[in-house]
């Protein structure tokens, strides 16, 4: 299969997500199926869609003219079969539940037409986690979007065809989008697996008394120049959300450590309805949060210890992906300025720092106890390696807009 051969694409899953991406495929000139098995969900997609098109609109990246023509290509279906039944692509979108996960695409490899690709938009779980389930394993991949943003992640399973993978990141450019293909599996892509950590490193400030909530999150907007800080990410994220990824278990030692802390701290939040942006209030009050205001930046000064937290995190994870040969430090920075729309990524910052500070700022996380060992170790080792102390990396820019017929 080659991309002229995918017409028709079928979105499994009618939430924010799947509604989303069905509506930018569309927008795009696809025949689009969108199907759900909720009824609540297939009656909500139409207000959905109308407030995907002004986000949509509103950015830039489609007319009013386009939303209308794009809508006319959209069909809701009832039925998984029916709705597969033509598509030469498949997007699943579902809850994040790994039994469930596979239950669909054991039915979606039963149902579509023997060419068709199957994904996945797991945020996460791995493919090989549920690939084993179909037969077409070489038409099988993940790949995940991220919300407000034309970041799409590319990645194959144990039998995934690179012809499949060539195909997903010409779909992506197709949309106007930027693909971004993992060298292997990695759970949390490369956004989550940088911005995750960012957002639990907040939450430990907090917790054991380093900083308050409003030095956290202006020391972030402060230093980066990004229009919200960690609190702010998690309140327009979902605190639901993010609660339910901490709920899951993780192999990772520290992360299990924190769990016991960070579960109940979110827990009292979701119980009292306070979900966020999306409920009215959460860690902030909306639609004025307080980091909107003129005086919250020029409040005061953050603590010393709040800054180099969150720096030598992001810092860290960047350098994990690529120690682990996921990606490379070009596709960690563009993966990042795609996802923030902020300037300049983490190996960006690594460059400006110079390799003394930052060897400063990790022994100063290390004597505060908010970093191992053996994640200083690692992050020095590698960055010396990147010869980033000579300041050797250069930038890339973002590849230009693409959209067909943009």
């Amino acid at each position: 299969m080659t991309l002229d051969d995918v017409r028709t694409v079928c979105f499994v899953g009618a939430g924010t997500m799947g509604c989303a991406n069905s509506l930018v495929a569309a927008v795009s000139g696809y025949e689009v199926v969108l199907h759900d098995a909720q009824e609540d969900n297939l009656d909500a997609v139409s207000a959905r869609h109308e407030g995907i098109a002004a986000f949509l609109v509103q950015s830039g990246y489609c007319s009013s003219d386009d939303v209308a023509a794009g809508r006319a290509r959209v069909s809701i279906v009832a039925d998984l079969a029916q709705a597969a039944s033509n598509a030469d692509l498949v997007s699943e979108s579902v809850f994040e539940d790994l039994d469930l996960k596979r239950q669909i695409h054991r039915q979606l490899d039963q149902v579509a037409p023997r060419r068709t690709i199957l994904t996945t938009n797991t945020s996460a779980l791995l493919v090989s986690e549920i690939e084993n389930v179909v037969r077409r394993g070489e038409l099988f991949a993940a790949l995940h979007s991220h919300l407000g943003s034309l970041l799409f992640d590319i990645v194959g399973g144990p039998r995934t065809a690179s012809s499949t993978i060539d195909v997903l990141r010409r779909y992506v450019l197709s949309l106007g989008g930027v693909p971004l293909v993992l060298k292997k599996e990695n759970r949390g892509y490369v956004f989550n697996a940088i911005n995750g950590p960012l957002l639990a490193m907040a939450m430990t400030l907090l917790l054991r008394g380093h900083a308050t909530r409003d030095e956290i999150d202006r020391a972030w907007m402060s230093d980066r120049g990004a229009p919200l800080g960690p609190f702010g990410m998690m309140d327009l994220f979902g605190l639901d959300v993010i609660l339910d990824s901490w709920r899951r278990p993780s192999t990772d030692s520290s992360r299990e450590a924190l769990r016991a802390e960070v579960v109940p701290f979110l827990t009292q939040y979701v119980e009292a309805g306070k979900l966020g942006l999306k409920s009215g209030n959460g860690f902030y009050d909306y639609p004025a949060p307080a980091f909107q205001e003129p005086a919250f930046l020029s409040a005061g000064p953050s603590p010393q210890i709040a800054s180099e937290a969150l720096l030598s995190t992001l810092l860290g994870s960047a350098v994990s992906l690529v120690a682990n040969d996921v990606v490379t430090p070009e596709e960690v920075d563009l993966a990042w300025t795609t996802a923030t729309a902020l300037d300049v990524g983490p190996f960006g910052i690594l460059d400006q720092l110079g390799i003394e500070p930052f060897s400063e700022i990790l022994q100063n996380q290390l004597a505060a106890g908010l970093l191992a060992a053996e994640s200083v170790d690692l992050c020095l080792g590698y960055a010396l390696g990147l010869g980033l102390e000579e300041g050797e990396r250069g930038e890339t820019d973002p590849p230009a807009r693409r959209r067909a017929g943009a």
